[in-house]
Parts: structure tokens; sequence; C-alpha cells
């Protein structure tokens, strides 16, 4: 559900809290597989021969600026290599599966970062309010060969959840905050919320399932274009740290609103959330840390869009529009202090 992924800083906030370097770089790597289909908290996913399975590796490198008084400027720059395979796009149910696939630059980020209190190596906790923008500069209009037979191929725009981007500007919000609670430091709990507002309500490009894009699409058919959705992840959790290590473990949710904050919330979007359990290691050092989480699912949740709830209007007839997802969320990364 979430193309824009968060910084190292979730990941870090002691150390972004007490660094006395000037600049940051982070290196953050997010993979997940998806091969299953929910709807609301069913699970509808088909025989193995018919599942659509995505596969998404971004890698996120983020520089970070850090000023006086607790204030930092960041500059996000995502790749994404995305795949998606299926035969419903392609030839149809029980047919041969291909791979479609989205390869490139996404959607940049500049955020200011401001901890209320200022850090000092002997506080107890604080508090980082964050505010940005994301620009629409990664492409929303990938295309790629779909095959409706072995000897025939449309090419049209891939599915929205492999675009390298959404179209739109996004409004960024986001809040972490620690407590340690022992005298010697070592066990402290943490917290981080993330919301991305998107007033754009919808792209231009059409949703088309892998055919021709129609010449005067209907409300009532599949055929819309793809929304530009907000976006909205939160975690908390305790971490105890021993010398250089820190283990973690708590709980992370993350998903998209079926209705928006500011502007429309008509188009082509899976809205619902995944929540799950997440554990972590953290490995510092003076100069650079590592990290490594896997949050692993354990509740799915997926729910009618706007465009769903009119189409089954217009209709009459109940809509199920299940959304993918899978077991389990892959964290890497590394953060230099320069």
């Amino acid at each position: 559900m979430i193309r824009n992924i968060e910084g190292f800083g979730q990941f870090n906030l002691l150390n972004n809290s007490f660094s006395n370097s000037e600049w940051q770089v982070s290196v953050t790597s997010r993979y997940y597989k998806s091969y299953k289909n929910y709807f609301e908290g069913e699970d509808l996913t088909p025989a193995k021969e018919n599942q659509i399975v995505n596969k998404v590796f971004s890698m996120d490198v983020t520089v970070t600026r850090l000023l006086k008084n607790g204030w930092s400027l960041d500059f996000s720059l995502p790749y994404t290599d995305g795949s998606r395979t299926s035969n419903g796009e392609h030839g149809g149910a029980n047919t041969p599966r291909y791979t479609t696939r989205a390869t490139g630059i996404g959607d940049v980020r500049f955020t200011v970062h401001k901890w209320l209190l200022k850090p000092t190596m002997t506080q107890r906790g604080n508090i980082q309010l964050g505010f940005g923008v994301k620009l629409p500069n990664g492409d929303y209009k990938y295309q790629d060969y779909f095959h409706k037979t072995d000897s025939t191929a449309v090419l049209s725009y891939v599915n929205p959840s492999i675009q390298l981007g959404d179209g739109g500007t996004g409004l960024i919000a986001d809040v972490n905050t620690y407590l340690f609670l022992n005298a010697v430091r070592t066990l402290s709990v943490y917290a981080n919320g993330y919301y991305m507002f998107s007033p754009r309500e919808q792209n231009g490009v059409l949703f088309t399932a892998g055919g021709p894009p129609p010449v005067n699409p209907s409300p009532s058919t599949i055929h819309y274009e793809n929304s530009v959705p907000d976006v909205w992840a939160l975690r908390a959790g305790m971490e105890y740290n021993l010398k250089n290590w820190g283990f973690s473990f708590g709980i992370r949710d993350e998903g998209v609103p079926v209705n928006d904050v500011i502007g429309g919330s008509n188009g082509l979007r899976r809205p619902g959330y995944n929540l799950s359990v997440e554990p972590g290691i953290i490995y510092n050092q003076s100069r650079f840390s590592i990290f490594f989480y896997v949050p692993v699912m354990v509740k799915h949740q997926i729910k009618l869009s706007v465009a769903d709830q009119m189409k089954q209007d217009i209709t009459g007839k109940q809509v199920v529009a299940p959304g993918g997802s899978g077991d389990y969320l892959i964290f890497l990364g590394v953060q230099f202090r320069l």
C-alpha cells in the first residue's frame, strides 16, 4: 500500500538526537512480496496458478544536514524496482503467467525536522516534529508489454502498485519520540507517526488492467483513473541497548484511507491497512549504524474505495475488491555520520 517509505530516522531516534555530526547519509532499503488477496479481513487468495505476485525493492538515499538547537534538513531520493507476475492482466485466468516491471527513480522528498527539546546527552526523552513535501517527479505513467497470447502483446500502463510515482505533490507531517525508562539508559520506548496528505484527486492515468485505454471510459466499468491517495504509518515499541547493540520489538501499522483529508478521493486505490509485529536490531559505531527490521504481518484489512462504492451503487451489485498483501517486510539499511 505504501509507495513512499520513511527514512532511517524512524529506526535510529537515539543517535539522531545525540549526534554531534553535521551531516548524515542514510541508505534505507525495503523489500516486500505480496501474493495473497484480502477483502475486509477475509483471505481470498486464488490457486497458485492464478495468483498475482508483486515484488518491490525500494532503496531510499537520504542526506541530512543537522543544524543548531535540534533543527535538521532532509533530502530523500528513492529508487524502486518493482515486478508484477500474473495471468489476469495478460491472457486471463488459467493461462500462462507473465511479468511486467517498473524500474527507476521515485518521488523525492524534502523534510524539515525539529526536536522540541534541545538535544543533550543527559536527557531522558524528546519529541521531534517534521514537515515536508513530496514532489511528483517519479514516472507514474510507466508502461510495459502485456502478453495476450504467446505472439500478441499490448503496450500499456503497469499496475499502480508498481508505478514509480503517484503523480501528485504530497504534504508530509511526522512525529518521532522516545523515553528512557531507567537511569542507566538501557531501556526505552519509542513511537513514530507519519502522514502524507495528497491534495490531487486523480493523476490522469487510466487503469486498464493490461488492456489498451478505452476511448470513452464509463464510471460503471473498471476503467477509471488512478487515485492519488493519502498514506500513513504508525510505529510503537520498546528498545533495549547493550553496548553497541540495540534490540527492539514493537508494532507497525500502515495503510491508505478511504477518503483523503484534503481534496477528492475518487479513482482507483486499495484502501486498508496491514498490522505487523516488528522485531529489529541496530548495531552502532561512532561513525555508522546498521539496522535490520522484519515486520511480520498479523492482520490485513482491505476496504471498498470511493470508486468501488460508486460502482456498487450504480450496478446494484455487491463489489468485492481484494487487495494484495504478503507475510512480511524487510528493512535493511546503514547510516553514516560525517
